[in-house]
């Protein structure tokens, strides 16, 4: 009977505050799926991160006959050049590995990394980009000395830090998730003020049945657990909205960014299911601590 009197007391308050329950659920809803968002932008950062760092070079390319650097005007870098600052590199202690890669090799590689933007492709032709020494570092971080012994030596057209555009990428992509973040904790204190008002007025529209309960000797705590499931089933209504956002999100946001930017790791759904079962389980904590927090309040005026 206890139980029976707790489902119906739930019932009856969802059903008397109905529009207010169904802002409570769309606002969870919302606030959920822009702080899963959030964590999986922030996943796929990090794998990115772990991945690229650890593979990223300093490439050196050297002077051809289509440069546009005043240094090597219309001249091509020669063999004698090329060997010098090799075995110079190679010297470096900071260099793990010198590759040479014939502009023939240059051009594959780039229509493998843009194999999903054929208008790229069809931009560039076979020379236009010029032979290369890609450099593998020791400790990615320590590239300063690489540098420095590439700059103004005979031959070098240009010198580019990959590290240095990848951390560009991150930051932007770390924008985004803080910025997922921050509109997700102005959802999340609009859902603990709307918990509040729906509690309050739940409990306003039944004090003569909780002044009955009172008189009768029931507990605070089973007076307060008909609103408390109330805000908790309101907050697992918006986390299941919130999943169905949050496989969109994946589908339409995660993987089209991988897609695009080349991200050589993938998010996978066990990652993602784990974020759903978080922000899900966050939802209804937090409403239910809302509605907790509340009541209690409620009870005592």
């Amino acid at each position: 009977m206890r139980l029976y009197f707790v489902f119906q007391e739930i019932w009856i308050g969802l059903r008397r505050n109905l529009t207010m329950t169904i802002s409570l659920v769309i606002t969870v809803a919302i606030a959920m799926a822009l702080f899963g968002t959030g964590m999986l932008l922030k996943k796929q950062v990090d794998s990115s991160k772990t991945y690229w760092y650890d593979r990223v070079n300093v490439s050196i390319y050297l002077c051809a006959k289509t440069s546009s650097n005043q240094a090597c005007g219309k001249k091509e870098a020669t063999q004698k050049q090329r060997e010098d600052l090799i075995a110079t590199l190679k010297e470096l202690p900071e260099v793990a590995e010198v590759d040479y890669e014939t502009k023939g090799e240059a051009f594959e590689r780039f229509k493998e990394l843009f194999a999903n933007t054929p208008g790229m492709i069809a931009a560039v032709k076979e020379g236009d980009i010029p032979d290369s020494l890609r450099v593998r570092l020791v400790d990615p971080s320590n590239y300063a000395s690489v540098i420095s012994a590439s700059k103004n030596t005979p031959g070098v057209d240009q010198i580019v830090n990959e590290r240095e555009l990848l951390e560009k990428l991150f930051r932007i992509l770390g924008g985004l998730q803080w910025a997922a973040l921050f509109i997700a904790l102005i959802q999340v204190f609009a859902a603990v003020l709307l918990v509040g008002n729906t509690v309050r007025l739940s409990a306003f529209s039944r004090r003569r049945e909780t002044n009955i309960m009172r008189l009768v000797g029931a507990s605070n705590m089973y007076i307060q657990l008909p609103f408390i499931l109330e805000g908790a089933i309101a907050g697992l209504l918006g986390g299941v909205i919130a999943a169905l956002l949050l496989v969109g999100s994946k589908l339409l946001l995660i993987d089209r960014l991988q897609e695009s930017l080349q991200f050589a790791t993938q998010l996978t759904w066990t990652q993602v299911a784990g974020v759903i079962i978080f922000s899900m389980a966050v939802g209804v904590l937090l409403c239910a601590g809302a509605s907790f927090l509340t009541l209690r309040r409620y009870l005592k005026i």
